[in-house]
């Protein structure tokens, strides 16, 4: 359907809602005009013409805020402006009907349509642009994590709670991950305390994910960095203990070096050394330690509860 065809059915929705004061029959009409909008709305949205769906389940709400479909409509609403890559909308929206209807028996959709476009928030700029999703900011994240939280504290029994389940554990191993990112780049600035809290933070808050084994690594570099080998020595035991094929390791001990001993290449003989690459302390252990980004098995996001 083309945008020109699209207007002119909204416009035609605009048009019976027009029409129905000019009845005689005010009422009748009005209930009448009601069910053609909405189902104008469903049939875009079974045409999947999501953009036009939200105009017209807008136009809907607008002229029957307490019409018999205006809640339904208001979740089908949430569902069109995520189809739509509107998170943002969405999210709103999703806010709006909790606090509308707090007791409605489809609350716990809203709760996790909220998730969900936060979620897709902070994955929309990795499908674009083939970025490392890990490396920004990771305020989206969080913000998908204490929304599905959120949901399963109120609805433990939701059907959405088993997707919302395995999707924060998904957000977990990425923020862990997000935190090493961070660890990393304070190497590179030569802020070894900073560095050391980062990985401290996954270890302590981030438990069970596949960043923890890199946090004990960070800690134990930073601190030896810092003079402190102590709390360096205790965190390449437990390293040690646990994890013992990590790369940082070598000979069963923590390699001090890690990072810094690469081969010369051909390039750095015949320029001898003018171009030889700076070392750098990176640990990303991703390919041994988390077999997988993102949770193939998550259930598609289904359309709003009848």
């Amino acid at each position: 359907m083309t945008q020109h065809l699209k207007a002119l059915t909204v416009a035609a929705a605009t048009l019976l809602i027009t029409l129905s004061g000019c009845s005689s029959n005010e009422n009748k009409t009005e209930q009448t005009s009601e069910q053609m909008t909405y189902e104008v709305a469903q049939k875009f949205l079974r045409t999947s013409n999501w953009a036009s769906a939200a105009e017209t389940l807008e136009l809907l709400e607008e002229s029957f805020p307490f019409g018999a479909y205006a809640e339904q409509a208001q979740l089908e609403l949430i569902y069109s402006y995520y189809r739509s890559t509107e998170h943002d909308a969405a999210i709103a929206s999703a806010d709006r009907f909790i606090r509308l209807h707090p007791q409605h028996r489809n609350v716990d959709y809203a709760y996790y349509m909220r998730g969900i476009s936060a979620f897709e928030n902070n994955s929309a700029f990795n499908t674009v642009l083939s970025t490392d999703i890990t490396k920004r900011d990771a305020g989206s994240a969080r913000e998908s994590f204490d929304y599905f939280t959120q949901l399963l504290e109120r609805y433990p029994d939701s059907q959405y709670a088993l997707d919302a389940q395995k999707r924060m554990i998904y957000l977990r191993n990425m923020l862990g991950r997000y935190e090493i990112h961070v660890a990393n780049y304070y190497f590179k600035r030569g802020a070894y305390l900073a560095a050391a809290n980062r990985g401290r933070y996954v270890v302590e808050n981030l438990k069970q994910t596949p960043a923890v084994p890199d946090g004990l690594a960070v800690m134990a570099q930073a601190y030896h960095m810092l003079g402190m080998d102590d709390l360096s020595q205790k965190s390449a035991q437990v390293l040690i203990a646990n994890y013992p094929n990590h790369p940082a390791l070598k000979n069963g001990e923590f390699n001090y070096r890690f990072g810094r001993d690469k081969n010369l290449t051909w390039v750095n003989y015949l320029t001898l050394g003018l171009f030889k690459k700076q070392p750098t302390i990176n640990f990303d252990t991703r390919n041994l330690y988390n077999s997988f980004y993102r949770d193939s098995d998550a259930n598609p996001v289904s359309s709003p509860p009848g």
